[in-house]
């Protein structure tokens, strides 16, 4: 595996691979690599001649500047796996790389994405999001971009800013969530919960799987807010229990619209988020 920490230097390295006619399959992470991770680079082995992974916390998308101190860092762990599951190249830059004296932020145009759920809890987030992706596009120029299906509403808003920085030479691969054997799923976040907060966290995909049942038999409405008492009883503090219609995250008012069920809680100060497509 080779390691870059320069932008200039890991684009000259790319733009010379393409030039060969070799295509480039990039995940970008925040590191504490999990098992999630490890299945969008075998995906982009499958599929691509060179992976590429890229290993920044962004502070810009932490509206949290306390959730930005406490996000766990495995620098040394994430390369050992990286290597083993046979990622070609890291990208591991400090953050004058990613934001550079000259930086200026763009504003992103996300509409309704940047108002609703993750949106309205975290204002800024996703901009934050917008920009360190932009700007690793730019640096990486990869074929296809991998992100997996746990940060639902974040895949809809990359999906975004490839059509608003016109960028439709790059495919957005997006991967089924992976879960741990009880159903939760898979996140960096979860290296800090304690024993019992980890047997707490499994509630989320419980109540999710249970509104999948119920989506034929029951109100929306009832759904969630069931959803959300049941949750408080189990000791988490909810966000939201939303059931969206899957293309505008929108709140659904039909069970005959594609809907997903997305949720986000706090176990203490731990916050989880969870989605299930239900029909």
């Amino acid at each position: 595996m080779v390691l870059f920490k320069q932008a200039k230097t890991i684009t000259n390295y790319i733009i010379g691979k393409k030039a060969a006619g070799k295509t480039i399959g990039f995940v970008p992470t925040m590191g504490a690599l999990h098992a999630g991770h490890f299945s969008l680079i075998e995906q982009a082995r499958k599929e691509n001649d060179l992976v590429v992974c890229s290993i920044f916390v962004n502070p810009t998308q932490f509206n949290n500047p306390e959730d930005f101190k406490k996000y766990p860092v495995t620098i040394e762990k994430d390369v050992e796996a990286l290597i083993k599951h046979g990622c070609d190249v890291l990208f591991l830059p400090p953050q004058q790389e990613i934001y550079p004296p000259a930086y200026q932020p763009k504003h992103y145009d996300l509409g309704t994405l940047e108002t609703v759920l993750e949106g309205h809890y975290r204002p800024g987030h996703f901009q934050g999001v917008c920009q360190v992706v932009d700007r690793l596009l730019q640096i990486i120029a990869p074929t296809s971009l991998y992100l997996g299906q746990k940060d639902f509403q974040q895949c809809q808003v990359v999906q975004r800013l490839l059509q608003i920085t016109n960028r439709p030479d790059i495919k957005l691969r997006i991967s089924p969530t992976v879960r741990q054997q009880d159903g939760l799923a898979m996140s960096s976040r979860n290296l800090r919960l304690d024993e019992m907060q980890r047997e707490k966290a499994p509630a989320l995909f419980e109540e999710l799987s249970q509104s999948k049942k119920a989506v034929s038999t029951k109100p929306l409405s009832q759904i969630k807010s069931e959803a959300v008492q049941h949750l408080t009883d189990k000791g988490f503090k909810v966000d939201y229990f939303e059931i969206a219609d899957r293309a505008t995250l929108t709140p659904a008012t039909s069970a005959a619209q594609p809907l997903v069920a997305l949720v986000a809680a706090y176990l203490c100060d731990i916050r989880l988020i969870d989605n299930l497509s239900l029909n």
